[in-house]
C-alpha cells in the first residue's frame, strides 16, 4: 500500500488506518477501516498462489522455452538448468516469501500424509459438509471467479476442522457440456480424451492453490460409476410414475443440434456461435416433481 494523504500508520500493533474513505454511503461521512499487517500478508500470499495457478502448465512452459532455445542452439538440459536457477535466484534476490519452494514442499507433504482426508466418522463429534459448486472443466482452465469462491469455502472447512468437527470437503467436475460436444464435432477429437485432459489441468491448478480438499473423494459427472447412479435414480422415478414423456416448447438450435437453456440464448441467437434459435415443441422426458409440492413446502418448516 502506498502512503498517500489519507493513509497513515496506526498504532504499534502494525495496523494501518485508512481514514475518510467513502464506503458506499455519503461522502460527508467519515469511516475508518483497519487492516492488519497479517491480513495484508495473507492477501499477498493468495495473489501469488493465484498467479502461479493461472500460469500455463510446467510442461507447456518448458516446451515453449525449449523451442525458443533451440533456435539459439541451446540444449534442453541447459534450458532446465538456467530456468530453475533463474527462478530460485529471483525469489532470493527480492527477499520475499519463497512461494515456489515452500508451497511445493508443504503441498507434497499434505498429499503424502493425506492431511485433509475425511476422517472415519466419530459420532461423538459434530460434523460439517462443506460443498463447492463443481466447475465445468473447460479447455481455458480456471478463471478468477473459481478461486474467489473456493477460497471462502476453504476458509470455512479449515475453521470447522480447528473447532473439532468432522469435515467432509470434496471436489469434483461437472464435466458434461456443450463445449466438449462441439469441440468433438469440429475437430474429430474424442470428448473422453479432451475432457480428461481438461480435468487434469484443472486439478493441477487447484492443487497449486493449496485448497484443503479430500482428493480421495474426487468425482466427475462423466465417470461411469457416477452415471450409473443417475440412471438408477431415473429408473426409480420412472417405476413410481414420476417420469413421463410430453411435448414441451424448447429453444432449439439447428446448427448446434441441441436444446438450449434460456440463459444460453441472447437476442434470438445462441450464446455459443451466434446461431439462430427457434422455439418449437419437442417430445422429451419430464419429472413430475409437482406431485411433491406440498411435501416440499412442508419440509421447509424448521429450517433456518
Amino acid at each position: 500500500i502506498r502512503h498517500q494523504p489519507s493513509f497513515h500508520r496506526g498504532s504499534a500493533d502494525g495496523d494501518l488506518n485508512l481514514n475518510s474513505l467513502d464506503l458506499g454511503g455519503s461522502r460527508d461521512r467519515k469511516s475508518t477501516m483497519r487492516i492488519s499487517s497479517q491480513t495484508i500478508a495473507t492477501m499477498m500470499l493468495m495473489l501469488r498462489a493465484t498467479s502461479a495457478a493461472f500460469a500455463p502448465s510446467p510442461a507447456l512452459m518448458r516446451r515453449t522455452v525449449i523451442r525458443s532455445a533451440a533456435a539459439r542452439g541451446m540444449s534442453s538440459s541447459s534450458v532446465d538448468e538456467k530456468t530453475s536457477t533463474a527462478a530460485a535466484a529471483a525469489e532470493e534476490d527480492t527477499g520475499v516469501y519463497p512461494f515456489t519452494k515452500v508451497e511445493a514442499k508443504w503441498q507434497a507433504r499434505w498429499a503424502e500424509e493425506k492431511t485433509f482426508q475425511t476422517p472415519v466418522r466419530d459420532t461423538s463429534k459434530p460434523k460439517k459438509y462443506v460443498l463447492d459448486m463443481f466447475p465445468y472443466p473447460s479447455g481455458a482452465g480456471l478463471h478468477v471467479g473459481h478461486p474467489e469462491g473456493y477460497t471462502a469455502s476453504d476458509i470455512m472447512a479449515r475453521y470447522w476442522r480447528m473447532k473439532g468437527y468432522d469435515v467432509l470437503h470434496p471436489i469434483g467436475w461437472d464435466s458434461f457440456g456443450l463445449p466438449a460436444e462441439q469441440f468433438a464435432i469440429n475437430t474429430g477429437a474424442q470428448p473422453v480424451d479432451t475432457t480428461k485432459a481438461n480435468i487434469d489441468n484443472f486439478r493441477r491448478q487447484l492443487k497449486m492453490l493449496g485448497f484443503s480438499y479430500d482428493w480421495d473423494k474426487e468425482i466427475a459427472t462423466t465417470d461411469i460409476e457416477y452415471v450409473k447412479w443417475t440412471q438408477w435414480i431415473f429408473l426409480q422415478l420412472f417405476n413410481k410414475g414420476l417420469a413421463e414423456q410430453s411435448s414441451v416448447s424448447v429453444n432449439w438450435c439447428p446448427a448446434l443440434g441441441t436444446v438450449l437453456a434460456n440463459e444460453e440464448v441472447i437476442n434470438g441467437l445462441s450464446e455459443r456461435g451466434d446461431h439462430p434459435v427457434t422455439r418449437l415443441p419437442l417430445r422429451q422426458w419430464t419429472l413430475k416433481i409437482t406431485d411433491y409440492a406440498d411435501r416440499l413446502e412442508a419440509g421447509l418448516d424448521g429450517l433456518d
